[in-house]
């Protein structure tokens, strides 16, 4: 299992230096004098949904004691391949080989989050509200929402906003995310929009507020973990779901069972999970993970390394255009001929063209590439490649947008290392 390096990200590291402490603020629980934990019901329900059912003997805990589940890649059941970067909370990603699919596996969908996932997750009393700046306030179940609303399923593209991050020099602060913190899955859900316009929208919203009932970390139930939105005209385009099901199926615990957004082309933080309630208002939603320097880039380009005032910060809007190869794998051995693919995609846009280049850039050629099959899912391309001779190559990818926009050999830095949209690589070795 690969871990961040930070130790305050995982859970071992957390209880390493102060086991005692660790427990009360991570569990809430209270030693007793035999030493054994007394848990919370809410530390009780975070350590249950980390090691994925009930703990029958949970009285019988240490103090300081870290479930053994922790430290295997049982932490991610019904994943697969996917790196684990950090365990508190859990994220992963997917090595860009394992994304080879054109629909995106549920075991192979990347997993951001901020908090801990909620333990009871009954889809049967589950319920959605709409309130704020609406006309006629609703709380909805999943079955109000099948049955009120043209239920459809469509092929979206999810991106961490943070994605690329591990490539940024000087660092940048957080989960260290190469390239696999994107996904296009097929989501069968509820347009937003539908929603939206059956409690009527107010002339005076200009927000969205997303809630869910995943728990921060710090067990205090007065806080969240992160709360985003998005601008109405965002929100009322009609790619927007609030999907119920993920590739046929319920969706993934750790992808927000069993209700959540799926906003394409918009850092994938917009999307939340495990969702409860959207609030419209009448002002930028300043929720946690808003505000400060959270998913916002500088308004101009800086220094590598320069401190940026807070003021100079933008919110991230529309994710970049990007490639990626998905076969075949870095590293690889290939023979003097092979077949090249991947995935394009471009934020609110289409991609127009894929080139690869075998030279290190000195020439391109154009790749084959599919349309998207729905608006929002990423464009599936391939290209068949001849070596001239044996040796070490690289095959590099760069996609152009509707708007004309291509990826960049090298990206600007910026102080949180987001919206790295930097041509991708392969190194292969051909014989």
């Amino acid at each position: 299992m690969a871990l961040d390096d930070d130790k305050n990200k995982t859970v071992h590291g957390f209880f390493s230096k102060d086991p005692e402490k660790a427990d009360k603020e991570f569990f809430g629980r209270v030693a007793n004098p035999d030493r054994r934990g007394f848990l919370k019901r809410t530390g009780y329900a975070t350590m249950a949904a980390m090691v994925g059912t009930s703990i029958p003997f949970s009285d019988k805990m240490p103090i300081g004691f870290v479930p053994a589940a922790f430290a295997q890649d049982d932490i991610l059941m019904g994943k697969d391949g996917l790196t684990l970067l950090n365990d508190r909370p859990i994220n992963a990603e997917t090595p860009p080989e394992f994304l080879d699919d054109a629909i995106t596996p549920t075991a192979r969908h990347f997993v951001r989050n901020n908090g801990i996932p909620p333990e009871d997750v009954d889809p049967a009393t589950w319920t959605l509200t709409i309130d704020g700046f609406v006309d006629a306030p609703m709380e909805l179940t999943i079955a109000d929402l099948r049955d009120q609303f043209e239920v459809v399923t469509m092929a979206l593209t999810l991106e961490c906003g943070g994605n690329g991050r591990g490539y940024f020099n000087p660092p940048a602060k957080g989960n260290q995310w190469t390239y696999g913190a994107v996904a296009c899955s097929e989501w069968t859900g509820v347009r937003l929009k539908d929603v939206l316009e059956k409690a009527g929208v107010q002339a005076g919203a200009i927000y969205t507020a997303h809630y869910g009932a995943d728990a921060h970390l710090s067990g205090n139930p007065d806080k969240l973990p992160i709360s985003r939105g998005m601008p109405i005209d965002k929100a009322m385009t009609d790619n927007i779901l609030i999907a119920f099901e993920m590739n046929g199926d319920a969706l993934h615990p750790l992808n927000g069972a069993p209700l959540r957004l799926v906003v394409p082309g918009w850092p994938a933080s917009t999307a939340q999970k495990w969702l409860t309630r959207i609030q419209l208002r009448d002002i930028v939603h300043d929720g946690p993970k808003m505000t400060g320097t959270a998913y916002r880039v500088p308004n101009r380009p800086v220094e590598p390394g320069e401190d940026v005032d807070k003021k100079d910060f933008v919110i991230i809007e529309r994710m970049p255009v990007k490639s990626l190869v998905t076969f075949p794998a870095n590293g690889a051995a290939s023979g003097m001929e092979t077949e090249v693919r991947g995935h394009a995609w471009s934020g609110d846009r289409t991609v127009d063209k894929l080139e690869i280049s075998i030279d290190f850039g000195a020439t391109w050629q154009d790749a084959d590439m599919d349309a998207p099959v729905n608006s929002g899912a990423w464009q599936n391309w391939r290209s068949n490649v001849t070596f001239p001779i044996a040796g070490y190559y690289e095959v590099w990818a760069r996609a152009t947008d509707s708007e004309g926009d291509m990826q960049p050999f090298a990206i600007d830095w910026n102080p949180k290392g987001y919206l790295n949209n930097t041509m991708h690589r392969v190194g292969l070795r051909v014989s």
